[in-house]
């Protein structure tokens, strides 16, 4: 019996003191926002090398959509670090928080063109006994692991494509810059 009056209290307590709490919290937190600046200063931040940038995008190739954040976490990167193709480092420079921005990416400036060179003939025995035409295999190597398309397969050879899949294409993105913070 004295363990739930107690509680009852507690309870009461806790509604009795309920207001003077919240204005304690808003009293004692009013000097660490008023410490942050403006609301909306970290908008002003103008997009430079090395920021760390926050933002979802859509990207488009021949029409289609590729690859998205909707639905997604945003993407994040920092910028001016090569962490993204060229084309889009340059893109984001000088853009704020809240921005959006519709841009056109060439294949130089994006996944480069493509390099016949990049085509190899390997024996059949190095790829797995029932690749077909059109399949993603990958490969490791010191850049981490990369996609190799399947483009033939012959009686004892196979020939594959070690061009990245948007070589060769032009990139269309839409952004929306969601944060931006410096280091």
């Amino acid at each position: 019996m004295k363990k739930r009056i107690k509680m009852v209290l507690a309870l009461d307590l806790k509604k009795a003191f309920a207001p003077a709490l919240v204005l304690l919290a808003v009293f004692l937190c009013a000097p660490l926002a008023l410490a942050a600046g403006p609301k909306g200063a970290a908008s002003k931040l103008v997009i430079k090398k090395g920021d760390l940038v926050t933002l979802d995008y859509t990207l488009r190739v021949d029409g289609k959509v590729v690859d998205s954040t909707k639905g997604k976490r945003p993407f994040q990167f920092t910028a001016g670090m090569h962490e993204v193709v060229p084309g889009f480092d340059k893109a984001v420079m000088g853009m704020r928080t809240g921005q959006k921005k519709v841009f056109t990416i060439p294949p130089k400036e994006g996944y480069g063109v493509r390099d016949p060179k990049n085509i190899s003939e390997v024996p059949r025995s190095q790829v797995p006994a029932n690749v077909k035409p059109g399949m993603v295999l990958y490969q490791q190597d010191f850049r981490g692991r990369r996609p190799v398309r399947v483009l033939t397969v012959k009686k004892d050879t196979v020939v594959l494509d070690f061009n990245p899949p948007l070589a060769g294409k032009t990139l269309h993105f839409s952004i929306r810059i969601v944060d931006v913070k410096r280091p």
